[in-house]
Order: structure tokens, then sequence, then C-alpha cells
């Protein structure tokens, strides 16, 4: 099989409680593309994953997602503008910081405790 019939690749994002995450995610910016009670698809530019109805704590606790930016910064003022913090007890959200492997990111969980790396190239 060669790679140039590859037509789409997606990560199944396990969600604890799938209304709360569909919800977090639009609060982020994602659209919601389609859902049904197992399984939505969520956008943000022409990326997409699939948020599923599952959730087995040992997993989520090592499920992580990277998504690359051109600014952090911006993610981290969109973050703040929406009350993600107040508006989703218990989820972490820490402003971008230079990493040694040379990535600005910024870390934040969902309501799930599934980690996302939202990161840029920017120098410190």
């Amino acid at each position: 099989m060669e790679a140039s019939s590859v037509l789409d690749l997606k990560a199944f994002v396990p969600a604890k409680d799938h209304e709360i995450a569909k919800q977090f995610y639009a609060d982020l910016g994602f659209k919601l593309n389609w859902g049904n009670e197992q399984v939505a698809e969520l956008e943000i530019g022409s990326f997409r994953f699939l948020l599923q109805n599952f959730y087995v704590q040992q997993h989520v606790e090592n499920f992580m997602m990277h998504l690359m930016v051109d600014d952090a910064d911006d993610w981290w003022k969109r973050i703040e503008e929406a009350g993600l913090r107040a508006k989703y007890p218990g989820i972490t959200a820490k402003p971008p910081t230079m990493q040694p492997w040379g990535l600005r990111v910024l870390y934040l969980t969902d309501p799930s405790g599934v980690l996302w790396h939202i990161a840029d190239r920017r120098s410190a």
C-alpha cells in the first residue's frame, strides 16, 4: 500500500461525559461536524479528531494530543477569554513556556483529563 492511498487520519479521543466534552471543545473553538451518542467529529482549521463516548481512567491518564499553532499566546488568550477554568472546574491550564526540546507549550486538560500540548516554535 502506498502512502498516496491514505485519505484521512484521526485520533479517537476519550470522553468521560460526552456532552460536557463536546461543549468544552466548542468553547475552545472547535466546530462539531457531526455526532451521535457514541462519537462526534470535531474540527479546527482543516484538522479533525473523533470524540468518543468512552472512558477508562488509566487510558485517559496516558492520552495526549499535540496541536501545533502559529502563536500559543493567542491560544492562551482564547482559553482565558472563554473562562474555561471557571466553566470546567478541575481542568488544568498552564500558559505557554519554553520547553527543553525547543517548543513553547501551553498545557491544557479537557474535562475528562486528556492532556493537550498546544505549541508554537517561537523563541522564548
